[in-house]
């Protein structure tokens, strides 16, 4: 249940904040520019690539590789992107590691992407050595005292100490945290806009640090549920399924990881979908029984001992569609037709990565906030 008057209490908000994951979304936009001075202290931006990979691999434990994999395969050609995420192939039945493995078809033209903010799982290192033998070209991004920096060294790849805060060490770090995002995407962004992939100069990575501190301003503990667009979502999710509708290019990616973070950080299941196909795939879902209309047996329920039936909330999150066709209008009259509610998010004008930048930060905030209120 829902503690809405912790919302509005920072002190309090800061005492139950034992992950630091309100640290972590307030000073994501610090936490992009360390990740960029790092980069770049590394290297990156002295790269002379001989031309673009013909794949891009990224492998890494659990949200933090998955959202990077998909945030960069969005940002790099959509469709056509020639991003992939490894997924893990099993467990080393000695230790119970995760292990991977390299397609067979990976060779000298393939970039090998490794994102932990762990960095001691043996697996990864197994897989940087593997490629090495088939002459693939690996990165790494892991803290810098990791065991994983070894191994890449040993396989003469480029390794990124990730940017990370003392408070990361408090706790052990969830992978849908939003400092952990930004300081195991940020290098990957200027590696392959090096590679020419996508485009993400140094001026627009700080244009992404910027929005993410104006979104940290509008979203922080301090301001109140009334003028506060996170806290407002998360008192709205309370006790609800949320339905995460997407719509635009950059949209997708951002519903996605707020789903995952829901469940990660509050343990709230969800749901997503992207427009115009949410309309089919959640018709049935929003007619049944989560719909706010369904009231089976309610006359018999006991309203004290017994908690309310969970109901559905539609979420959408808006970018701007391509070609200026929208179905947000046929999403609302469906919603709305089944008596649910909707929530909706709209960044401001800016460049692709600003405004998914800022529908992150945004749904960071709300996940935040709706795990530490429920007591998860």
């Amino acid at each position: 249940m829902l503690d809405e008057s912790l919302l509005d209490a920072p002190e309090r908000l800061t005492e139950a904040d034992r992950r630091g994951l309100l640290r972590g979304a307030a000073e994501a936009g610090a936490r992009v520019r360390t990740a960029a001075r790092h980069a770049a202290e590394a290297g990156v931006g002295n790269l002379k690539p001989d031309g673009r990979p013909r794949a891009v691999l990224i492998a890494g434990p659990g949200a933090a590789a998955t959202h990077a994999a998909d945030l960069l395969g969005t940002l790099a050609a959509g469709a056509g992107s020639p991003v992939t995420r490894l997924a893990p192939t099993g467990v080393a039945p000695a230790a119970g590691a995760l292990r991977w493995e390299l397609p067979g078809w990976a060779g000298s033209v393939d970039l090998l992407l490794i994102a932990t903010p762990d960095g001691a799982e043996p697996g990864l290192a197994l897989l940087a050595e593997q490629a090495y033998r088939r002459g693939c070209t690996v990165v790494a991004v892991a803290p810098a005292r990791s065991p994983l920096n070894d191994a890449v060294s040993a396989s003469r790849g480029l390794f990124i100490p990730m940017a990370t805060a003392p408070y990361d060490h408090d706790e052990p770090l969830a992978g849908a945290a939003p400092g952990v995002l930004w300081a195991l995407l940020t290098p990957l962004l200027a590696l392959l806009d090096r590679t020419g992939l996508l485009e993400a100069p140094p001026e627009a990575v700080g244009k992404v640090a910027d929005r993410l501190d104006a979104v940290a301003e509008r979203c922080g503990p301090a301001i109140v549920t009334y003028s506060n667009p996170a806290k407002m979502l998360a008192s709205e999710l309370a006790e609800s399924l949320p339905v995460v509708w997407t719509e635009g290019t950059s949209a997708g990616p951002a519903g996605r990881r707020f789903a995952a973070a829901l469940a990660e950080l509050s343990g709230t299941p969800a749901v997503v979908a992207e427009l115009p196909e949410a309309l089919a795939a959640h018709s049935a879902l929003l007619a049944g029984r989560l719909a706010a209309g369904a009231d089976p047996d309610d006359f018999f329920r006991d309203r004290v001992e017994e908690p309310a039936a969970l109901r559905a909330r539609v979420v959408l999150l808006r970018d701007r569609p391509s070609g200026g066709l929208t179905a947000a209008p046929n999403a609302r009259d469906l919603a709305l037709g089944h008596d649910t509610p909707i929530s909706e998010l709209e960044p401001e004008e800016g460049a692709e990565l600003e405004t998914l930048a800022e529908l992150i930060a945004i749904t960071d905030f709300a996940a935040v906030y709706l795990a530490l209120a429920s007591g998860a």
